[in-house]
C-alpha cells in the first residue's frame, strides 16, 4: 500500500506542491503569515477516478498564467490528523476526498468537491479551477 500512496504523493510534490503531514504544519501554512495571498488545498486520495482525475488536473490548472502564491496537499485516509485540522479550515464544508479548495488570506472563496472531479473531463476540472485562479489570484 504504502509503494502505491507514495506514487500518488509524488504526483503531486513533484510539480511542486508542498505536503502537509502533521496538525502543526497545516496551521502553520493556512493560518497567519502563511496565509497571506492565495492558496490551493489538494485534499488528495487513493479513491479510484475521481482521485486518478484529480492529480493531473491539478497539474494541467498549474500550467495556468495566474496561480495561487501558495500550493499545498494532504492526504486523507493516510495523514488523518493533517487532513483533519485541514478541513477546519473549510468552514461549513463537507469531508470531500478528493477534493481542491481555493484560500485567499485565510478564508475560503472556492472549494471542488469529489463529485464535481468524478466522471468529469480532465480539462474541465482544470478549467474551474482555473476559473477560480482568475478570478481570485492576483
Amino acid at each position: 500500500m504504502q509503494t502505491m500512496v507514495q506514487h500518488m504523493r509524488d504526483e503531486l510534490t513533484s510539480i511542486g506542491v508542498k505536503e502537509l503531514r502533521t496538525p502543526e504544519e497545516v496551521d502553520e501554512a493556512l493560518k497567519g503569515e502563511g496565509a497571506k495571498g492565495t492558496t490551493l488545498l489538494v485534499i488528495n486520495s487513493v479513491c479510484g477516478c475521481a482521485a486518478g482525475l484529480a492529480r493531473p488536473a491539478v497539474a494541467l490548472s498549474l500550467k495556468h498564467d495566474k496561480v495561487p502564491d501558495h500550493w499545498y496537499t494532504v492526504f486523507a485516509g493516510q495523514d488523518r490528523e493533517a487532513t483533519e485540522r485541514a478541513r477546519a479550515y473549510l468552514v461549513g464544508q463537507p469531508p470531500s476526498s478528493p477534493s481542491f479548495a481555493l484560500l485567499k488570506d485565510g478564508q475560503l472563496v472556492h472549494m471542488v468537491h469529489r463529485h464535481e472531479i468524478e466522471n468529469v473531463p480532465l480539462e474541465e476540472i482544470a478549467a474551474n479551477l482555473t476559473n477560480a485562479y482568475d478570478k481570485y489570484c492576483d
